[in-house]
């Protein structure tokens, strides 16, 4: 392979490197916000969100296929956000 194939398979697995590093840090994120409102006892919303999030991250059945963890990304947001709306006092 000449020079030019082996910096984009670099910069590609650089990419790939820092999506899967993100979605390991918004998992970490999850678990601890779920635990850090049931220790307050706070609601933490649905289980079904908590479990559905991290079952979607682990599942190899994506929307995307897994190198590209961009969709597992969304939904480990939209479980965060619903998890931290849900222990919102009521406005």
């Amino acid at each position: 392979m000449d020079t030019n194939t082996w910096i984009l398979v670099l910069a590609v697995a650089a990419v790939l490197a820092t999506v899967l590093a993100v979605a390991i840090v918004l998992t970490v994120r999850l678990v601890r916000a779920r635990r850090d409102l049931r220790r307050a006892g706070l609601p933490t919303g649905p289980r079904w969100v908590f479990w559905g999030a991290v079952a979607y991250l682990v599942l190899p059945a994506d929307l995307l296929p897994d190198p590209v963890y961009l969709d597992d990304i969304g939904v480990l947001l939209l479980a965060l956000r619903s998890m931290r709306g849900s222990a919102d006092p009521v406005r």
